[in-house]
């Protein structure tokens, strides 16, 4: 008969840790779930757990020998590859206090970012979250972006930004386009890397957008919030 694990040590995760449960809010699973490059191991004491947790063995080495840290690796430096990029933006109200939140995903490499606003609009959290992801992108970067916002996805890729743009930031003859400071700046990053934008259905079960939804929500509801200046100060349109 099989020994039963009890105990579970996390090396690389979203949380490093040792674990007395798989299952649940502060469980292993929790922790590992949907982590590029996870290490963790189970045991049937506490005793082999950290042990192992402890050994320089439980870490894999990089090409240079050293043993990389066991939190979450910083992919602002990464080389231009496959890089994977989750986005996601909301206001508790809208407009109202707001957050954006990325997960970074490139190699066995991933970065989480998230940023919240006292004063916002769900429309410019979705975009900022994509602005921020690939301003810590060196380029040119591979990237394949996914949004669970049509805004953003159909206004790069059916070009209606780029058209935008070309007509001096004007949807129609008579009516500018919304949030043009922002949708500049992303055109930008897209110019300098190769990006794919993908929709994906949000609230539907998948991880990395569940992921981003609670940094976002979190960060809007964080005790330091941010200030949208463009968005105050009425200069989200480029004249």
């Amino acid at each position: 008969m099989r020994s039963q694990k009890k105990y579970y040590a996390v090396v690389r995760g979203c949380r490093p840790g040792i674990y007395s449960a798989w299952y649940g809010p502060e469980g292993a699973e929790e922790q590992v779930r949907g982590f590029a490059g996870a290490i963790y191991k189970g045991f049937t004491t506490l005793h082999e757990a950290q042990q192992w947790f402890e050994s320089p063995a439980a870490r894999p080495r990089s090409a240079s020998g050293r043993s990389p840290s066991a939190a979450v690796p910083d992919v602002s430096g990464a080389l231009p590859g496959r890089i994977v990029v989750y986005t996601d933006g909301g206001c508790v109200r809208n407009p109202g206090p707001g957050g954006y939140g990325a997960v970074i995903l490139a190699g066995e490499t991933r970065n989480e970012l998230a940023q919240g606003y006292r004063r916002t609009t769900n429309n410019r959290m979705e975009l900022m979250a994509c602005i921020a992801a690939l301003a810590v992108l060196n380029a040119p970067a591979d990237v394949t972006l996914h949004s669970d916002s049509r805004y953003v996805v159909n206004g790069i890729s059916k070009g209606w930004a780029r058209k935008w743009r070309a007509n001096g930031w004007m949807r129609t003859k008579s009516e500018a386009a919304e949030n043009a400071d922002l949708w500049a700046k992303l055109l930008d990053l897209c110019a300098a890397h190769r990006v794919r934008f993908v929709w994906v259905h949000g609230h539907a079960g998948n991880r990395e957008n569940e992921r981003c939804d609670r940094l976002a929500t979190g960060a809007a509801q964080g005790p330091e919030l941010e200030v949208d200046h463009a968005y105050v100060r009425g200069r989200t349109r480029i004249a």
